[in-house]
């Protein structure tokens, strides 16, 4: 029986009108999360479709240092994650957020909890060729999603077409 509070991970996201320095307001907000996950930390910087990003095992304060937030550069869309880990194991692969790329373009992901139907879903992937490169159930998800998103033209869904639809106003010019 669990008694208390038991948080696990911090997933924090930044988005504003113009370029900014999102990877040191992101570097604040993770360090105020730290509480939430103390296995590994990272940083994607989003500046105009390019992606930049830094993640590793350690607390935040010991994964990034001012020269690493420097070469994460500038941008208008940041994500963040500080890692306590439920499932896989605690390893820099297991490290988020995870970055894809594919046709479609790049995709940063994050995530907080458990996929309850991970070990499935991965077989599934696994036996259609996919290769995973760590253990963690985010992994599972971002296939999920870049699944969906090669299927997708202008509206494209993200894991189940009746959770979450999503408008992407790139997809005419791919």
């Amino acid at each position: 029986m669990v008694t208390g509070i038991h948080e696990e991970c911090g997933v924090f996201g930044i988005y504003t009108n113009k370029t900014s320095d999102v990877a040191a307001q992101t570097y604040v907000s993770l360090y105020a999360l730290q509480h939430r996950g103390q296995e590994s930390c990272g940083i994607v910087v989003n500046d105009d479709g390019v992606f930049s990003y830094h993640k590793d095992v350690g607390l935040v304060n010991q994964v990034f240092d001012k020269e690493t937030l420097e070469r994460l550069g500038k941008g208008n869309i940041a994500i963040g994650h500080v890692r306590y880990s439920t499932t896989g194991n605690c390893n820099a692969s297991n490290a988020q957020p995870l970055v894809v790329r594919h046709i479609k373009g790049p995709m940063a992901i994050a995530h907080n909890g458990n996929l309850t139907n991970a070990r499935e879903l991965r077989e599934q992937y696994e036996n259609k060729g996919m290769i995973f490169h760590s253990t963690n159930d985010t992994e599972v998800i971002s296939y999920a999603i870049t699944e969906e998103r090669l299927r997708a033209c202008r509206r494209q869904s993200l894991l189940r077409r009746e959770i979450l639809t999503a408008s992407d106003p790139f997809a005419s010019e791919r």
